[in-house]
């Protein structure tokens, strides 16, 4: 969606405040012994709290309140009893909804003690993350995000998965346009001002390809490699965007 008034960005900084916390609080909970479906239950307490709603359920079904990841699963993890373990990269992505306005955030939590790799491929992800929007201002191609994402990824010695990418969003999960993660010049969109997108690196230490697993809903790398997720989401304006979910 693209903001027109005052009274649609404050909803949105609302919700956007919302994901951010409910994501904070349940990393804090991501240890060993912990089922994924405990930290999805965590995740649909705090949203209740907030009076707001996990969005997947009510867009496409998802059968969980957060999208919960784990080492070679890249995003879509459906919450079950899988026991979180030393070692594990745990990647928590929320989409939720409050008074009509939506906004997704995820981070990628390492369970100590993490491997050399896992630690250099989280923080990858996160730094891409925050070069990526040094471009993300009203009038820039939308293309420059991707190229600045594969950039650094493909520096650090790791590699996009391209199946994925960033995306509009504010009334619902997915709008126009698309956010993509690697270079694509053919394309010549530009950001406008008040466009509210998510930018989310989406990386993995293999080869980045991706497919689907037989729950039909998690996606994970073919060669098994790990994966890590990192994003916001954000408001265009002529200057820095504004981070709505890292209030």
């Amino acid at each position: 969606m693209c903001i027109k008034t005052s009274e649609e960005l404050e909803a949105l900084r609302v919700i956007g405040r919302v994901v951010g916390f409910v994501l904070r609080e349940m990393a804090r909970q991501v240890k060993p012994g912990i089922t994924t479906s405990e930290l999805d239950q965590l995740g649909a307490k705090l949203l209740a709290e907030q009076e707001a709603r996990s969005a997947p359920p009510l867009v496409y079904g998802f059968p969980g309140a957060v999208c919960i990841s784990v080492n070679d699963e890249v995003v879509h993890g459906v919450p079950g009893d899988r026991v979180i373990t030393a070692g594990d990269l745990v990647k928590l992505d929320l989409t939720a909804e409050k008074d009509r306005y939506m906004a997704d955030a995820a981070l990628t939590v390492p369970v100590p003690p993490v491997s050399d790799l896992a630690r250099r491929l989280t923080e990858c992800a996160e730094r891409a993350f925050r070069k990526a929007i040094q471009g993300a201002r009203a009038y820039h191609r939308i293309c420059d995000i991707g190229i600045a994402v594969e950039d650094e990824v493909k520096r650090s010695g790791f590699s996009v998965v391209r199946e994925l990418c960033g995306h509009g969003i504010g009334r619902t999960i997915h709008e126009d346009p698309q956010v993509p993660n690697y270079a694509d010049s053919r394309s010549r969109e530009r950001f406008t001002e008040g466009l509210v997108v998510t930018v989310e690196p989406i990386i993995a230490a293999g080869r980045g390809d991706s497919m689907t697993g037989p729950d039909g809903w998690t996606v994970i790398t073919k060669d098994h490699s790990l994966s890590a997720h990192y994003e916001h989401t954000l408001v265009i304006t002529r200057a820095d965007p504004v981070l709505l979910t890292a209030a």
